[in-house]
């Protein structure tokens, strides 16, 4: 059988298209959830372009072998992970961004071009893509739209999805769709785009996006503020989301301000139990205005310090921006990690901090807490020793107590990371028994005989 899949797409596809090197094969078989299962995959193919995905998909459909689509590998869920016996299809080589329309606030961009090559391209005619994973610089627009990722910027512009337009994907058996266009609206039938964004490669290859561009906004303030507890935090960003809108509402806890100033020093306040950075680009007197109402927000709610400057590009601003981006590689530092990636109503943010700080009592486990606190998507992460089993085990525990307490408080067990492998045995409880028949025949119109990322999602 593995004879006939390498012939089949040796006769499809360029003779570089096709990798079958064992290290290769062996590099590509997980994304960065580390504890996420993963198999060995058959074959990888490297295609270059959309009808080099059908002929994959194609040939797979007729020899019944499971597909794995795959950008940049840098998902946190196990979505990318491979299957036993599965072709791989990295998206990597079809990252040509296509067209950059200045006059129609756009871009057309394939799957395989960078988060930052599209923000860069944007930039260099005066306009702006917002969405920023923590990862802009090293992920993919495909594994960014798959996992419908969000970033720093989510609180004001929304996540991935809110910058689509238009999307070009190939069914499980190598038929092309079009959904959406280049219109601002368009409600023409189903709304197949949103249904492919998040789908985490389960019910189709996708192969180019229309984007949503925004002019440049203006120059922004950057906020700190400091907390003697994490309580209090959680009180300041409800307080700040109720009166205005910041570009930016990050909280970062002692766990993780110690592990950032230890990895990249930069003066943090390392006493603090939590700090929130925020940002305004309202500009003019608007933005003075909203900066205005955060620092009082935070000092209503007891900051010990408040601090604020209009140093975007170089200096402070920046250091604090590049402090909260920091925070998982500094945990990392510390340890094997277990990074969650819940969700919860902004106003119940307090009882989710509570909740981490008891769960991390109750199972004896170091817990690193930051997130985007501006739309309640948090990333509470269990830092253990990896060669211990016995606090793999504390970790795991604790990992699941911090999915359960964000569904109880009315929450999500993933705001912008998906759910692949790693979350897949929580979907029931979040969905319901109706919902999750739903999606199963979702799954079973478009992909019948669940060849596309098997084992992910449902």
């Amino acid at each position: 059988m593995t004879v006939d899949v390498e012939r089949a797409l040796a006769e499809v596809l360029p003779a570089e298209a096709v990798v079958t090197d064992p290290d290769v094969l062996a590099a590509h078989r997980r994304d960065q959830a580390e504890w996420a299962p993963s198999g060995m995959p058959r074959v990888l193919v490297r295609p270059a372009s959309t009808s080099e995905v059908q002929a994959v998909l194609r040939v797979a459909t007729a020899l019944r072998v499971p597909v794995v689509p795959r950008g940049a590998g840098s998902g946190l869920s196990g979505g990318a992970n491979a299957s036993d016996g599965c072709i791989v299809l990295s998206l990597m080589r079809m990252n040509r961004i296509l067209e950059v329309d200045r006059r129609g606030l756009l871009a057309v961009v394939q799957p395989g071009a960078l988060n930052g090559a599209v923000k860069a391209a944007a930039a260099e005619q005066g306009l702006w893509y917002a969405p920023d994973p923590a990862s802009w610089e090293f992920s993919s627009i495909g594994g960014n739209l798959a996992t419908n990722a969000g970033g720093l910027c989510c609180v004001k512009y929304g996540v991935t999805g809110d910058a689509v337009l238009g999307l070009e994907a190939v069914l499980a058996d190598g038929t092309v769709v079009r959904t959406g266009g280049r219109t601002v609206k368009n409600v023409a039938g189903y709304d197949l785009t949103r249904l492919f964004i998040g789908s985490e490669g389960t019910l189709g290859v996708l192969t180019e996006a229309t984007l949503r561009l925004r002019p440049r906004p203006p120059k922004a303030t950057t906020l700190v503020a400091a907390f003697p507890t994490l309580i209090s935090a959680g009180t300041a960003v409800c307080d700040i989301m109720e009166r205005s809108r910041p570009s930016v509402l990050e909280l970062m806890d002692r766990t993780t301000v110690r592990a950032v100033e230890d990895w990249k020093p930069m003066g943090l306040d390392v006493t603090a139990e939590a700090l929130l950075i925020a940002r305004s680009d309202a500009g003019g007197v608007q933005g003075e205005e909203e900066l205005a109402l955060m620092v009082a927000a935070s000092e209503r709610a007891g900051a010990t310090t408040v601090m604020s400057t209009a140093d975007e590009t170089e200096g402070e601003g920046e250091l604090l921006m590049g402090a909260r981006r920091f925070a998982f590689p500094a945990l990392e530092q510390r340890g094997a990690t277990l990074l969650d990636d819940v969700g919860v109503p902004v106003v119940r943010i307090p009882e989710l901090l509570a909740a981490v700080e008891r769960i991390a009592q109750e199972h004896g486990v170091l817990i690193g807490t930051f997130g985007h606190a501006g739309d309640g998507n948090m990333h509470p992460t269990v830092v253990f020793d990896r060669k211990d089993p016995a606090a793999l085990a504390r970790a795991k525990e604790a990992f699941d107590a911090i999915l359960h307490a964000a569904l109880a408080l009315g929450g999500t067990i993933t705001g912008e990371h998906g759910v692949g492998s790693l979350k897949r045995g929580f979907l029931a409880a979040q969905l319901g028994p109706e919902t999750l028949r739903l999606h199963r025949a979702i799954k079973g119109a478009l992909d019948p005989l669940g060849l596309l990322n098997p084992g992910k999602v449902l």
